[in-house]
């Protein structure tokens, strides 16, 4: 049986403002509780993350920024520093969500950020995932190793501990549509094997992403190469992403 705590982390995308933001953060602390069987993290737009650290100031629920830059300072309008993000006081960061690789984002960017923000201390999640065309195609092993191997370019085994993985398969998110238990973990014990080139396989939280709801949590999360799961709409509204951290456990 794995000992690796679950991770339940929420990706707010471009909703909430800060005061919006504080008001959410402080209903769910107070339905997690102060000893959540998992690890639990809320994942707001940049300008609400010191209000919702400071929301959730004293409770088990960390912050993480939803992208980070590979460069500490510089010309670079519009773009958020590792440094910046550690000054609201969140933690961690999402780097490579397919929303921001489909903005632009490169591979070669992406391995830099991941090394940037373990640098700065930052605990980073990192999405992978293929699109509905490359399932189709039988492609889906292929993309996410190619996926995997570039973004870890840069990291070494001992980054374990700053490194957490999230399956996300494309044709999932905001769809209605959720790959089966079955397809999730065919795919995080994938993205397991990946990364065990470079980190430690067994001590690696590897996440699914994908219209999770409170109604199909915990049955993905019953997998044995799931350990949590990087929540998207079901984690706008504090109850039902209260039940999918309640699910992890």
């Amino acid at each position: 049986m794995s000992t690796r705590r679950p991770l339940v982390a929420g990706n707010w995308k471009m909703h909430k403002t800060g005061p919006e933001a504080r008001e959410f953060c402080t209903a769910l602390a107070g339905l997690v509780g102060d000893a959540p069987a998992a690890d639990v993290a809320v994942c707001p737009p940049y300008t609400a993350l010191e209000a919702s650290a400071e929301a959730l100031a004293g409770s088990p629920i960390a912050v993480y920024a939803q992208n980070v830059h590979e460069n500490e300072k510089g010309a670079h309008t519009g773009d958020i520093s590792s440094a910046m993000i550690l000054a609201t006081g969140a933690q961690g960061a999402l780097v490579g969500h397919s929303e921001r690789r489909a903005e632009g984002d490169t591979d070669g960017q992406i391995a830099l950020r991941v090394r940037n923000a373990i640098d700065a201390g930052l605990l980073v999640v990192l999405c992978c995932g293929e699109s509905l065309d490359t399932r189709k195609a039988g492609e889906t092993e292929a993309w996410v190793t190619r996926q995997i191997r570039s973004a870890l370019e840069h990291v070494t085994a001992s980054d374990i501990t700053s490194l957490v993985i999230a399956y996300e398969p494309i044709w999932a998110i905001g769809t209605g549509e959720t790959a089966s238990p079955v397809q999730a973990q065919e795919a995080c014990a994938i993205v397991r094997r990946v990364a065990a080139e470079t980190v430690d396989g067994e001590a690696l939280r590897v996440l699914y992403g994908g219209s999770v709801s409170p109604a199909n949590a915990a049955e993905l999360m019953a997998q044995p190469d799931v350990d949590g799961a990087l929540v998207g709409g079901a984690s706008l509204e504090p109850e039902s992403f209260a039940a999918i951290v309640a699910a992890a456990g």
